[in-house]
């Protein structure tokens, strides 16, 4: 083959490829979201981009795990709306796991989320607790290990029945283990009940947020693994907690919070843990709702790590409490993305 030939076709092959348009219209290649990622192809290590065109999506949304670099825009967060009314007990109570569970469900790895709202409606239309037919796990005796993500007893569930909340668990994001190297920039993510973000792999997860918007109850955050969010909004309706953060793998495992503020209703208590964590809070600030309560434990699991909390230069309107106080000499600069996640990202 000719030199310069050669060295074209060397050039084309890592050329961008032309960015795949989904829009309502027909106006795109594809008028569905789902659409353009069951056809689209990975590159080795070379991002392709899905662009959104401005539109509300009713759908529900699942990456698998052979997808990867791949770059889901919409054309504003505004504008791109995907949603989606998915219980997660009712799902569970007739699928084996939680993938399905969400509006956007991940099992796919190094994946970019920009410029997207994505809700989980579920509890802002229901109107009140029901029972259904349950012939999954609820309501036995089935204890669950850190990765056994299994669907909780509740008291006055019976075998073969399941109480649904209005306000449970309603994923707007589930990625699953192995969906790791996740990045979401200008997002907003909303749902009625609890875990409304909820990037779970505790063995191998890395996410990182910038400027996205989370409302939701109890948990809303609920990375596990490594994960930094900076320069974002946290909105809860839940008394018991915000955050949470699952860091059992590795002592060194951490959530990071840099520059963002938390509000929601009065009352609301900032975080809380049931299994190893580490948490920062570098620069976030709070407002007057929040209750006069520090980060905790829930539940009775032993510790070996001990409490990890620590908060540098963090805020409150109408004063601050002495839990929040700094307790860590670390700054933003030590929360870099390769000083956290280290050379696997």
């Amino acid at each position: 083959m000719n030199t310069k030939i050669f060295f074209i076709l060397l050039w084309c092959a890592y050329l961008p490829a032309r960015p795949i348009i989904v829009a309502q219209d027909g106006s795109g290649d594809y008028s569905t979201i789902q659409q353009a990622i069951d056809h689209f192809t990975p590159r080795d290590h070379t991002y392709q981009t899905i662009f959104i065109k401005k539109g509300i999506y009713k759908e529900k949304i699942s990456i698998d795990s052979t997808m990867h670099h791949l770059k889901i825009k919409g054309e504003r967060a505004a504008k791109v709306t995907i949603v989606y009314t998915q219980a997660r007990d009712i799902w569970r109570c007739e699928n084996p796991d939680d993938y399905g569970a969400a509006t956007f469900n991940i099992k796919g790895h190094d994946l970019i989320f920009e410029q997207l709202t994505i809700i989980n409606d579920y509890g802002f239309n229901a109107t009140e607790d029901i029972i259904i037919d349950c012939a999954g796990e609820a309501g036995r005796s089935n204890l669950s290990t850190i990765q056994n993500f299994n669907l909780p007893r509740e008291d006055g569930d019976q075998v073969g029945k399941k109480i649904v909340r209005k306000d449970g668990h309603q994923f707007a994001v589930r990625s699953m283990p192995g969906a790791t190297r996740l990045k979401f920039f200008y997002c907003t993510f909303r749902s009625g009940g609890g875990d409304t973000m909820s990037p779970w792999d505790v063995d191998g997860g890395m996410y990182y947020f910038d400027h996205c918007v989370i409302e939701g109850g109890v948990d809303l955050y609920c990375p596990r693994g490594n994960a930094i969010i900076k320069n974002s909004l946290f909105i809860c309706h839940n008394k018991s907690a915000a955050i949470w953060h699952d860091g059992s793998s590795k002592a060194s495992d951490q959530s990071v919070l840099i520059h963002c503020r938390f509000t929601g209703d009065p009352g609301f208590k900032l975080g809380r843990y049931h299994r190893e964590a580490q948490m920062y809070l570098i620069s976030c600030s709070f407002d007057g709702n929040m209750a006069d309560a520090e980060i905790y434990q829930a539940g009775d699991r032993k510790l070996d790590w001990g409490t990890r909390i620590y908060y540098r230069d963090c805020h409150r309107d109408g004063g601050d409490w002495g839990w929040f106080g700094e307790n860590t000499k670390l700054i933003k600069r030590d929360f870099t993305v390769q000083k956290v996640f280290g050379s696997k990202w």
